[in-house]
């Protein structure tokens, strides 16, 4: 991105307004949202009953909006697990014209604000190893790991972008207190951890989802099978990075310590 895209992407973001969602109308609007950004039939579409449910049980709502206008939205249920309370982050969506502007990592942020400001140390989703883009935020601007690939979880969906794989997934812990975290959100340098294995993912793979269903296939095979490789080991995904002659994405992975 260009210094003058840069700058419009910010102050973009910054016009951006986050608030939280209590209401059935902009519980509404979240489900519209799900069409909007992944292209659902109302089959694969959480209804808006369940967005109530995840803002009055300990969960939360929150959109960001443009003036009067919802244009995404990060919805959360709670969770308990090792005797510890966490949000499960279900859904993050942002409408193509705002995304890549910053809005997405507000909308994550507040997400976080509102965990610790209850005493939740964790966030966990789950994101797509293929999704290049997707992995560099979450691993990358946010500082999220993961050790846990899930084959498989969601079954087959609607969602064009899924195209016919299937619907494989990183497991994303958000360690909301840690130093990696607390750098992240205040834009400052941090520690790496040392890296001790790769895993590429080509960059033509988005292509592939829906012009070579067969090569998309054998790639996804190939990196589910080194994931529970090297997860198998101990090693936990920790970064990322974009090979900028290639397209193809890296993840990097290490020990992580708790």
């Amino acid at each position: 991105m260009g210094s003058q895209q840069a700058a419009g992407a910010s102050s973009l973001a910054e016009r951006i307004e986050i608030r939280r969602c209590d209401t059935l109308a902009e519980f509404d609007r979240c489900v519209e949202l799900q069409r909007l950004v992944w292209g659902f039939a109302d089959v694969d579409l959480v209804p808006s009953a369940l967005f109530v449910v995840a803002a009055h049980t300990g969960g939360h709502v929150f959109g960001a909006y443009n003036g009067e206008e919802m244009i995404g939205f990060v919805m959360a249920f709670a969770g308990y697990r090792e005797n510890q309370p966490l949000l499960h982050s279900h859904m993050a969506a942002v409408l193509p014209a705002y995304q890549s502007s910053g809005v997405g990592r507000r909308l994550k942020l507040r997400q976080r604000e509102d965990a610790l400001a209850r005493g939740i140390r964790l966030v966990e989703w789950t994101f797509d190893p293929l999704e290049i883009r997707n992995a560099y935020f979450n691993l990358e601007r946010l500082g999220a790991i993961a050790r846990h690939y899930l084959p498989n979880v969601y079954g087959q969906t609607t969602s064009p972008l899924h195209a016919v794989l299937p619907t494989d997934r990183l497991l994303a812990e958000w360690w909301l207190d840690t130093e990696r975290v607390e750098a992240r959100a205040a834009g400052k340098p941090w520690t790496r951890e040392a890296v001790t294995a790769r895993i590429r993912v080509p960059g033509a793979i988005a292509e592939w989802r829906h012009a070579n269903a067969a090569a998309a296939a054998q790639a996804q095979t190939e990196i589910r099978e080194q994931f529970q490789h090297w997860f198998g080991r101990g090693l936990a995904a920790l970064g990322f990075e974009v090979d900028a002659a290639s397209g193809d994405g890296v993840y990097l992975l290490g020990r992580y310590e708790d």
